[in-house]
């Protein structure tokens, strides 16, 4: 059976998005050429403040710095405990969308607000231990629902399967609200060649991968290609 992820029988697109933490930091602005030659649809920067996870990672100044290296959208996965304080910095810096965890957010509705009053598109991420039940009364206020398929903080984790049917469950709750069409499922942990089709399967369709794109001998054309490749097959299935 085709997954189309829409009542009018055209899926949303499928989106292979990197994610910055794994280049070499020394020479970001060419890695970012390189991963936009290579064909990705966006990018994706790891906003971590060392608090709500153990990692610190980039302020706004460093993906501003990056932005003229890229007409690529941006959007910063604000790991964050402060979001609201944060968001309009990094809206500043050029992040277009800003994605924002449940689990962080005393209150999710507003902050979603205030994202978009900032002029830029709102997403909430979900830990794996957190149900959807979480995001159903804020479907309306994103573009798109981030399933996290490892706990977040660190690059280069194992992909935690047992994470397909919370996907699956939210496809199904969009599908109910008739939002299919217009909310995108962003599954963000251990994607690579091995796992992109689970993940797909479920119901994902902006996959970002990290580690696995820099793993290929072949290189990033050829990663990117099979990435998209793989994803694009699973979905035909």
């Amino acid at each position: 059976m085709t997954l189309t992820g829409s009542v009018h029988g055209v899926a949303l697109p499928i989106q292979i998005v990197p994610s910055v933490l794994p280049c070499d930091f020394a020479r970001l602005g060419a890695e970012i050429e390189a991963l936009d030659a290579a064909g990705v649809d966006h990018f994706q920067w790891d906003v971590m403040d060392g608090q709500f996870v153990p990692n610190l990672t980039f302020g706004p100044d460093v993906i501003a710095a990056a932005r003229k290296h890229t007409t690529k959208p941006f959007e910063a996965h604000l790991m964050t405990l402060t979001p609201d304080v944060l968001a309009a910095r990094y809206v500043e810096a050029g992040c277009s969308r800003l994605i924002v965890h449940v689990e962080a957010c005393t209150h999710l509705h507003r902050t979603l607000g205030n994202i978009a009053s900032l002029g830029a598109t709102a997403a909430v991420a979900l830990n794996p231990h957190t149900p959807i039940s979480a995001v159903a009364n804020v479907l309306d206020l994103v573009d798109m629902v981030l399933v996290m398929t490892v706990n977040p903080g660190f690059g280069g984790q194992s992909y935690i399967s047992s994470m397909e049917p919370k996907i699956r469950e939210l496809r199904e709750l969009l599908a109910a609200r008739g939002l299919q069409d217009r909310v995108n499922i962003e599954v963000d942990g251990g994607i690579g060649p091995n796992t992109i089709a689970g993940a797909v399967n479920a119901g994902a369709n902006v996959l970002i991968a990290g580690t696995a794109l820099f793993r290929y001998a072949e290189g990033l054309d050829f990663a990117v290609a099979d990435l998209r490749a793989r994803a694009e097959a699973a979905r035909a299935a």
